[in-house]
């Protein structure tokens, strides 16, 4: 029997593809990313409109999260993403606060701390202006800032809101509460009238 990991998946847009309303992008980019091998998706938030980060930095987002069961590594789940992105002519040479067609952050893979704890700490303490000019160079896990973004734990607390940062120790709903005013600022749920991310 496959042992299947929880994972969890950010989900982002602010340009569309080929005209085609951000909503229904995303919607798209679910529907391929529960086709892919290995990977079920097994629940979606609301759809939120988010403005872009740092401000004035280009046209609002829509954001969601999902969570998946997967039979696949890190590794080989953060390709699978980087591979959907680049079919929908996600170009990742643009710069860290770009505009994007689509945004898909691998947050989370059930408690795996990589690479090891002391290195993660250090990503999650850097600075935010440091943030810009220094990326990563490889995967870090859980992601390094989510607990900084409102964008990620506003819908993850609609979906998984008991979820704990393996080395924090806090959970969705915690670390959400935990953020300034300002993370939020902007920040607005489709109702559920509107849409559903995922169906």
């Amino acid at each position: 029997m496959v042992n299947l990991s929880f994972g969890i998946v950010a989900l982002g847009a602010n340009l569309p593809l080929h005209g085609q309303e951000l909503r229904a992008g995303l919607r798209r980019t679910l529907n391929i990313l529960h086709s892919e091998p290995g990977i079920t998706i097994s629940a979606v938030s609301r759809f939120w409109r988010t403005p872009a980060i740092p401000a004035g930095s280009g046209p609002d987002f829509v954001n969601a999260t999902a969570t998946i069961r997967t039979s696949l590594r890190a590794p080989e789940l953060l390709a699978a993403l980087h591979r959907i992105e680049a079919d929908f002519g996600r170009d990742r040479t643009t710069g860290r606060w770009s505009a994007r067609v689509l945004d898909l952050d691998l947050i989370a893979l059930d408690d795996t701390v990589l690479p090891d704890a002391a290195t993660l700490q250090g990503w999650i303490d850097l600075p935010f202006a440091e943030q810009s000019r220094r990326t990563p160079d490889r995967l870090l896990l859980p992601h390094p800032r989510l607990q900084d973004r409102g964008f990620v734990l506003a819908p993850l607390a609609e979906i998984a809101p008991a979820w704990r940062h393996p080395l924090t120790g806090r959970d969705v709903s915690a670390m959400l509460a935990d953020l300034p005013p300002a993370a939020l600022a902007g920040m607005q749920p489709f109702s559920m009238s509107e849409d559903r991310a995922f169906a």
